[in-house]
């Protein structure tokens, strides 16, 4: 098939998918699951997998092995997000990240909101930038993860998305350290 004029050829990005939990195992991650499924089903890769307990330091010591990782463009993290004492997934970014991304917990939880209306609150779902690698931020529910990916995440990680993607931008990210 030929191409349109101007339109790009299509760029994997690797991807490392995080799920924070204290129950979770391969065996059971159906959110981590569900998230591997749908990178894989874009043609994107999966360039790590892990399951860690929803501790602060052990959250950011493998955030920051990720971001300091030339070969993982993006981290998507499922779990953590919510309102309970051991909910510190946002915390743990917090300690790591140089810029908030707002607009995608505020997307996220509009998405979430024709779904399960004023629950969506209970969501700390969230984006940062650090040391050039995009990270989410998704609540641990299957649901949760199928919304984000569905409704943002495959348009926004895909380059050939138009007005504007996030990939377009990653080789720039680390220009304030040159």
């Amino acid at each position: 098939m030929s191409k349109i004029e101007g339109e790009r050829d299509f760029l994997p990005v690797r991807i490392a998918v995080l799920t924070v939990s204290d129950t979770r195992s391969l065996e059971n991650d159906t959110s981590g699951d569900t998230l591997v499924a749908r990178l894989e089903g874009a043609n994107h890769i999966l360039a790590d997998r892990k399951i860690i307990k929803d501790e602060v330091p052990l959250l950011v010591d493998q955030l920051k092995a990720w971001i300091n990782d030339d070969d993982i463009d993006v981290v998507i993290a499922t779990g953590g997000t919510g309102l309970t004492g051991r909910d510190v997934t946002p915390e743990a970014f917090a300690q790591i990240q140089e810029k908030e991304i707002p607009g995608f917990g505020e997307l996220f939880r509009w998405i979430s909101f024709q779904k399960i209306k004023t629950s969506t609150i209970q969501s700390r779902a969230m984006a940062v930038l650090a040391n050039g690698t995009y990270l989410f931020a998704l609540p641990g529910s299957t649901g949760a993860c199928k919304d984000a990916w569905d409704d943002i995440l495959v348009h926004q990680l895909d380059i050939r998305t138009r007005p504007c993607n996030m990939v377009e931008m990653m080789p720039r990210l680390k220009e304030h350290l040159a």
